[in-house]
Order: structure tokens, then sequence, then C-alpha cells
């Protein structure tokens, strides 16, 4: 069943009263301390024009704590026992919205090019950078409309773990779908009413081929699994060269030969040593 918009609780008044405190602007040996913990956590290499970015994206924090200084709040972080705070801090400096069907051209690759190749059973997908989940869920439609009930399951994960239990409970503000088929909509989505009118829910029977893990992509997987097919869309545009570098290097260690590599059109593998031969603008094959 949806579930009601929840009641105010204790921390949310808490937050209100705290909000009249005044947060002195971040300075530039705050924003250094923060570029190096998201780098050295995440590979992230925030440019100086995210300043603005990291201020108002952490000054909900700073208030939770009655800080008044980022200075403060990063020594916080520092202290042991600060994990899960540490968590949110990842969270709120990388998480980015997305949509489903975003950047068609490749789904129609995939459908129209790589599916028909298969043979036997359906590919093993990997979403290594899925968001709050709908490249997932658009990956899953597709796959459902190929092989329907046969036996397949995609993978996603994220760093964020606020992402990756966005994604599992499948809730989506409806206009995020504006780019989905209709019939895609009317198959896989329930529209929601009352409550929860202007937002979409995946359908069981979808959400239960797919799941979502937390990973670090600085880190190569640790299971042995390998994949016919990669997404890594919209997260290389973060790291350096040499940390690009060393995520390739995992990911394309989990590819199987023949496999194949989907990153952002707006992205590319330039100054990277790969076995990865490039198939189209942003699709890449690993050597057979």
């Amino acid at each position: 069943m949806w579930k009601p918009n929840p009641e105010p609780t204790a921390s949310s008044s808490y937050a209100r009263l705290t909000a009249a405190l005044e947060v002195e602007p971040i300075s530039d040996q705050a924003f250094e301390r923060f570029r190096q913990f998201i780098y050295e956590k995440a590979g992230i290499n925030l440019a100086p024009h995210k300043r603005q970015l990291v201020s108002s994206r952490l000054q909900k924090r700073l208030r939770h704590y009655g800080l008044q200084s980022f200075d403060a709040y990063i020594d916080l972080l520092s202290q042991p026992g600060k994990e899960s705070e540490r968590q949110q801090l990842v969270d709120l400096l990388t998480t980015n919205e997305t949509y489903f069907y975003r950047e068609p051209a490749h789904f129609e690759f995939l459908m129209n090019e790589i599916l028909p190749q298969c043979r036997g059973k359906p590919p093993r997908i990997w979403s290594a950078a899925s968001s709050s989940g709908e490249e997932v869920y658009t990956l899953a439609m597709i796959l459902a409309e190929r092989y329907g009930n046969s036996d397949w399951q995609i993978l996603g994960s994220d760093i964020s773990s606020k992402m990756v239990t966005t994604a599992r409970q499948g809730l989506y503000p409806l206009d995020r779908a504006r780019h989905l088929p209709a019939d895609w909509l009317n198959k896989y989505c329930l529209k929601g009413v009352r409550a929860q009118a202007g937002n979409l829910l995946i359908v069981p029977q979808l959400k239960s081929r797919v799941r979502f893990e937390e990973h670090n992509l600085k880190l190569a997987r640790n299971d042995g699994r390998q994949f016919d097919i990669v997404f890594l869309r919209n997260v290389l545009i973060y790291f350096d060269l040499p940390t690009k570098q060393l995520v390739l290097n995992g990911i394309t260690n989990s590819i199987l030969p023949g496999g194949y590599l989907f990153i952002s059109h707006v992205e590319s593998l330039h100054g990277i040593k790969t076995s990865l031969e490039p198939v189209r603008p942003s699709v890449f094959r690993k050597s057979a």
C-alpha cells in the first residue's frame, strides 16, 4: 500500500528551531578540506565552482548540530564514531537528479543491435552508477519487453546509501518518466492518487527483477561477478584522470570478453588505457 506523508517529527521540529542559526560563509580552508575528503572517499574532484553547491547542501547539517562554521563541521566529521555522518556527507555531495530513458540512443542501440545478437540466456547487466534507480528500471523494462518472465535480473549500485534506498523503493515524481514510451508507463508503473498524486511506483513484478547495493567505484568488485553489459554514465565527469583510470580498471575486469560499456555522451575515455574498443560514440566493447 502507499503510505501517507509522515507526520512532523521531533527532529523536524528541532530543525525548524535551529534554522535561525546563522552559518558563516564557507572559507577557502574549509572548502579545500571538503574537496580533500570527498576525493579520498569517493574519488570525486570538486571543481572550485562547486563551492556554492557544497555550502548550500551542507547548511542543514551544520544547523542540525548547532554549528556556525564549516570548519567546525568537518572537525566533527573527523571524530571517531561519525561514520554515519560521513556517509551523510557523501550522500549530499554525490546526489544528482536523473530520469527515465535518459540518453535514449543508448537504449535504442541496446534494443536494436545488442539484444538481437544475444543467444540463449539474457545478458547480465550492471548499472554501476545507478543514482536513484531510474536507469536500472528503464533497463528492466527493456528486458521485460524482450524476455518476458524468463530468467533475468539487473544489478544497480551507487556510493550513496540514500540513493540506494530510494532506488529500492521505486517511488518517483511522475515528471521523471516524461520520456518513457506511454505503453511502458502504463504497463510498468502505478500512478499515484490522493496523497501520492504526481508520483509513480514501479510495479512489484519489475522491482523483483532488480537488485541494488552500495558500491564505491574506486574499489574493484570482490565477488568475482562479470557482466555482458555495464552502464557507467554521468559519473566519469566527476573524476580526475588517475581516478578515471582506477575506476575503469575495475570496471573492465567486471566485463566479460565481448561485453559492452556505455558511458555518457558528454564523457570520454581519452587518456585512459583499457582493452575496450569504440563501437560508436560513448559505446565500447571489450576485446573477445
